[in-house]
């Protein structure tokens, strides 16, 4: 009886966490400062593997001259960095998918919104990078490997181990928005849409039926791009 009434109330706390769907158009998640506790988990609508996926956020942040931090964080049981997107101060871009990652060079990113969509494909290990609707010199990583179920899904920290260990001086800073995941790979078309505003029906993460949890300190706000 002990165990039914635990597995019950555990079921709760995950309907409480996750059990609301919002239209989250026209926000953003604020992170107005360090920390090592603020950060949203996100629910994935699928929880099947994934053999492709492109990612699409907005970001908007002061912090890539003066340090590196994590922008999107995908943990599974296996892996905590199944998918990550990650800016490296005085490098760039870091793209990993289960653990390897590709750097795409880039000395800065504009004090101005900035969208960035990355997708990825098992078949061909093709991983592609695409900054304000430009994309970067393609490369090819993990081919022929799946990103695990049961993600762990966090914006505005790292995640070194399953939903947590996180390092304030990776924590981001600024806002994030328009968060939008595939199990597939957006065209180049796609993306270009997407980017001038377009929306196309996700089916991982949708920012128009979002499933987040916001943990410590972080504002849900007007966005500032259009």
């Amino acid at each position: 009886m002990g165990k039914l009434l635990w597995c019950f109330l555990f079921s709760i706390s995950i309907c409480n966490a996750f059990g609301k769907k919002e239209d989250m158009m026209g926000k953003a998640f604020v992170f107005p400062k360090e920390s090592a506790n603020s950060y949203v988990s996100l629910k994935a609508q699928s929880s099947k593997l994934l053999d492709a996926f492109t990612l699409c956020l907005y970001v908007h942040t002061e912090l890539s001259t003066t340090r590196s931090f994590s922008i999107f964080s995908y943990a599974t049981k296996n892996d905590s960095n199944d998918i990550l997107i990650f800016w490296s101060k005085d490098r760039g871009y870091v793209f990993g998918v289960g653990g390897p990652e590709i750097l795409f060079a880039a000395s800065e990113i504009p004090e101005a919104p900035t969208h960035i969509c990355a997708s990825w494909e098992s078949a061909t290990g093709i991983i592609e990078l695409w900054v304000n609707g430009k994309p970067r010199v393609r490369h090819s990583l993990q081919k022929g490997y799946s990103v695990g179920t049961e993600a762990s899904i966090v914006l505005g920290q790292e995640q070194d181990s399953y939903g947590g260990s996180f390092d304030i001086k990776q924590s981001f800073v600024g806002d994030i928005g328009d968060v939008n995941m595939w199990d597939f790979v957006l065209s180049p078309e796609q993306v270009n849409s997407v980017y001038v505003g377009a929306t196309f029906s996700s089916n991982v993460l949708n920012w128009q039926e979002l499933s987040y949890e916001a943990h410590g300190e972080v504002f849900t706000k007007p966005r500032l791009w259009f």
